[in-house]
């Protein structure tokens, strides 16, 4: 693939995917607001311990098999069937394991309805296995359109299905409904869009070959994972169900920004790292152009949902869930040091260097483990804040081997974003004197966060951050990309 096809594709991939996650976590935001106007807060502390167990069973089947097919320069249809039968029986392994240890974990929490909720929802483990390899199949060809409109349908159908199951009076029942049918329309939707289909063909040495590289991106990514759902474990066995649902609640909102950037980022950013991986000064230009760009989107959003956090809870979820803001306050500042630690694992996963990627893991979780615990002893909220501080201190550890890798040390990373962080905290300030002036609370909310857009946008000009300019020429150059296309088809 030469320059142009490749920039042409990344452009694409980004446009496409960000407007997947963005549709798709505005629906889903939208309907979590309906359900929680319905639902109790204990109802979602259960889905929330319940999801724990089930996202890191997860890992094995989304990370690792399918990260190997978009690192694999070459990997042909053999290799993607392989991989494909080889995600179906781990899938089956950890769904018999979820099945047969249920009844343990509902005994451990002192709650007799998590076993059924537990192994009802772990049929999405199978599900996720097929859909993974899709989703890799998508990836290595950056044909990131195929993720746009199967995800919407997924999304839309499974938010009508949690709705009218909560409105009939299904509780807990309505979330297990509305999280398995979105995988599993999402996989559907896949299956008859893709032209890839599984082919009857298993290689023990091409699984041998990937496996070689994906273990690695597995286990990393399950240390991480099962530290970070700790937490969620420390609170749901030591304190309320409620709490937890505050709490994942309070991270819920911020993930609609950090998701979307991550899962672009992820999506995107590594299979093209992967395609120059070889090519040092084009790696740097591309790390550094994300670094810029996810920090101008993340920098603004995330602080100033931090400011507004009172009203917008207020209003859209009610007083009853005001307990949430101080978590919702502290999560939006780890996930912006979140987001800037996931570019350079990208990076670091883009090139091969999966044995890197294990060993940060082991380096940092210690540090997680010991805040965690600190804060575990105090109240859920410093649990939070635990997080948080962890957070900062794995964006440095993480960024260290891009010193080596990419000659794009953390100093210069730093300096990178640091323009861009100021002028969000001057936009923060602005804001929050804004939320002072005495007007009705929708109003004043409306004001606030409009006025936070326009200066921000307005300092970032006077400023000259090139990532403004980047995102408005991303947007052109997508117009151009769909008439040029579109000229070529009617020629045709």
């Amino acid at each position: 693939m030469n320059n142009t096809d490749l920039k042409n594709k990344t452009i694409s991939g980004v446009f496409w995917k960000f407007g997947e996650r963005i549709t798709a976590q505005l629906i889903t935001f939208i309907v979590s607001i309906v359900l929680a106007r319905i639902i109790m807060p204990e109802d979602y502390g259960i889905i929330a311990l319940v999801t724990v167990f089930i996202t890191l069973a997860n890992v094995f089947v989304t990370n690792g098999l399918g990260t190997s097919l978009i690192q694999k320069k070459d990997s042909d249809d053999k290799d993607f069937s392989t991989m494909f039968y080889a995600s179906i029986i781990l899938s089956l392994i950890l769904y018999l394991i979820i099945f047969l240890v249920a009844p343990f974990v509902s005994k451990i929490y002192k709650n007799n309805l998590l076993t059924p909720v537990l192994r009802v929802m772990g049929l999405r483990i199978p599900i996720a296995a097929i859909n993974s390899i899709q989703h890799a199949y998508v990836s290595k060809k950056m044909i990131y359109k195929k993720f746009f409109f199967a995800t919407l349908f997924g999304t839309i159908v499974s938010g009508i299905v949690g709705i009218v199951m909560a409105y009939k009076g299904y509780g807990v029942w309505a979330l297990v409904g509305q999280y398995l049918t979105n995988t599993l329309i999402d996989t559907i939707v896949l299956f008859f869009t893709l032209d890839w289909k599984p082919k009857l063909y298993f290689s023990y040495n091409k699984f041998k070959s990937l496996f070689s590289y994906g273990w690695k991106v597995m286990i990393a990514s399950f240390i991480g994972t099962l530290f970070d759902q700790l937490k969620s474990l420390i609170i749901g066995i030591k304190y309320k169900s409620s709490d937890l649902a505050y709490y994942n609640r309070g991270e819920q909102i911020p993930s609609l920004i950090t998701n979307n950037v991550n899962a672009t980022l992820e999506t995107v950013l590594f299979p093209t790292i992967a395609k120059i991986q070889d090519e040092k000064e084009r790696l740097k230009s591309a790390v550094r152009t994300m670094m810029k760009m996810a920090s101008f989107i993340a920098f603004p959003t995330l602080l100033g949902l931090a400011v507004v956090s009172k009203p917008l809870i207020h209003i859209l979820l009610t007083d009853k869930w005001l307990f949430c803001v101080p978590y919702l306050q502290v999560c939006c500042v780890q996930a912006c040091f979140s987001i800037l630690g996931t570019v350079n694992l990208q990076s670091i996963k883009g090139i091969g260097k999966s044995e890197t990627l294990l060993k940060l893991e082991l380096i940092k979780k210690p540090i997680y483990l010991i805040l965690i615990l600190i804060g575990m002893f105090i109240g859920p909220l410093y649990i939070a804040i635990g997080n948080m501080i962890y957070s900062i201190i794995a964006f440095f550890i993480n960024a260290f081997p891009n010193k080596k890798y990419l000659d794009y040390p953390i100093k210069n990373q730093i300096l990178d974003i640091l323009n861009v962080f100021l002028i969000s905290i001057v936009m923060v300030i602005i804001v929050y004197f804004v939320g002072l002036i005495n007007l009705p609370i929708f109003s004043k909310l409306i004001l606030q966060i409009f006025s936070g857009i326009i200066m921000y946008i307005l300092m970032s000009y006077i400023f000259k951050i090139d990532s403004l300019n980047r995102i408005i020429s991303l947007v052109v150059n997508k117009g151009e990309v769909h008439e040029n296309k579109r000229i070529k088809k009617k020629n045709k």
